[in-house]
Parts: structure tokens; sequence; C-alpha cells
């Protein structure tokens, strides 16, 4: 059996007049994310540390922002193409470990229900574990402008040897 890691990272600015969505939940908040697609930090992170650790570019190699097929799209529905497309080249993700970084809203209340979204994409059973932290008033999530997240994947050959 092979093993690979992959890891991913994503920001986007606040936006108003678009719902925040962070890892396939929304969240009441009066800002979302400016982006092409819903632009969920959090789900675009783990879909480039899946795409990396697989050996497959990136999601924006994937899903350009220039294609309106794109255009506000829901990034479960990308993350749910990204696993079939990791499967499909010999790899499986067995565990994903993610870091949002960002002052509000708080993630802590929601982190399992993010990651039992972020989990209904795979076919096979995975373990993801969501984490949150602020940057204490430093950078420009600490003064408010946006979210960023982080990702680690493990991820598995498919193949019996």
């Amino acid at each position: 059996m092979s093993i690979r890691v992959g890891q991913g990272f994503d920001v986007h600015g606040f936006a108003e007049g678009r719902p925040l969505v962070l890892g396939g939940i929304r969240f009441d908040y009066p800002l979302g994310l400016a982006g092409h697609s819903d632009a969920d930090v959090v789900t675009h992170a783990l879909m480039d540390a899946l795409l990396g650790g697989a050996n497959l570019g990136d999601i924006g190699l994937h899903f350009p922002d220039t294609d309106v097929a794109y255009k506000d799209i829901d990034s479960q529905r990308l993350l749910a193409e990204v696993v079939q497309r990791v499967l499909k080249a010999g790899w499986r993700a067995v565990h994903a470990d993610l870091t949002v970084l960002c002052e509000r809203p708080k993630i802590g209340p929601r982190r399992g229900e993010m990651a039992a979204v972020l989990a209904r994409a795979f076919p096979h059973p995975v373990t993801i574990n969501v984490k949150a932290t602020t940057t204490e008033g430093l950078g420009f999530t600490g003064r408010g402008e946006g979210i960023a997240a982080m990702a680690i994947a493990l991820l598995t050959s498919t193949d019996a040897g």
C-alpha cells in the first residue's frame, strides 16, 4: 500500500449580499465571502489537499473561475467531483485535518456539523477533523476582512498491493 499527503489553502475576502458558507454549512452572518463559486474556503482547501495528494493539480485547473458553469456553484458538488477524480486516479482519502482562520463567526460550535457534511462527499469511510483559530487580531483575518482555511489530507492507494 502506498500513501501520500496533500495540502491545501484558500482565502476569500468578505462581501455583502452573499451567504456565508463554510464546510458546506450556511452561517447566520451579515457578510458572505467573495468568489466565483459559493467561496467556501474550507471546502476549497480540502479539495486542493485531495487533488495535491493524488498529483492532480489544483481546483483552478479543474474548475476555472473563468467558466460560467461554476458561477455560484455549491462547493459540495465540486468536492464530490474531486473525490471521484481522486478515486479514478487510484487514491482514496482516509483522513483530512482542516483549520479555519477567522475572528468571526465562531466556528467551534459547528465544527462537528461541518465535518459530517464534508464526509458525505466520500463513498467510503473517512475521518474529517475541523479546527478553528483566530489570528489574535493580526493580518487580514484579524482585521475581519476575510477568512482563510488550511487542509491536509492523507491518501492511500486503492490497489491491493
